[in-house]
C-alpha cells in the first residue's frame, strides 16, 4: 500500500516554499488538478552571462513500485523553443499536470534530496 499523497496543489506550494527557504525562486507555470494532478518541477540553472538551461524532472515508478524523481528532458541552448513546445505538449496530453519552475542554486542535489526525503515520515505532510 503506498502512502498517503498531498493534493496537487499544496505539494507544488510546499516545492516552491522549499525553494525560496533555501534562497532560490519559484512559480507554477501551469496549474493542474488541485488534487491528483502530475507534478513536473522545471529547474533552471544559471549558466552565467544571462543564459539559462533547463530540466524537466517528473515523479516516475521504480521497478519496486515506488516513484521517484528523474531527469527526462534537457533544453537544448541551441533550441530553447523545443524545450517550450514539449512542455506545451505535456499539458495537452495531460490537462492535469502542474509545471513547477525552480530557479535555485545546485538544483540536481534538490531533487535528488526531495527524493531522498520523501521516504520519510512526516515529509510534507
Amino acid at each position: 500500500m503506498s502512502p498517503a499523497r498531498l493534493p496537487a496543489a499544496l505539494e507544488a506550494t510546499a516545492l516552491i516554499r522549499l525553494a525560496e527557504s533555501r534562497g532560490g525562486f519559484g512559480m507554477v507555470l501551469h496549474r493542474g488538478e488541485p488534487d491528483s494532478g502530475t507534478i513536473l518541477i522545471v529547474i533552471l540553472d544559471n549558466q552565467g552571462f544571462g543564459q539559462t538551461q533547463a530540466r524537466l524532472f517528473e515523479r516516475l515508478p521504480h521497478a519496486d513500485g515506488t516513484r521517484g524523481w528523474a531527469l527526462t528532458k534537457v533544453q537544448d541552448p541551441e533550441k530553447k523553443a523545443d524545450f517550450e513546445d514539449y512542455l506545451n505538449r505535456r499539458v495537452a496530453q495531460d490537462r492535469d499536470a502542474w509545471i513547477v519552475e525552480l530557479t535555485i542554486a545546485e538544483g540536481e542535489q534538490f531533487i535528488l534530496n526531495l527524493g531522498r526525503d520523501e521516504n520519510k515520515p512526516g515529509f510534507m505532510g
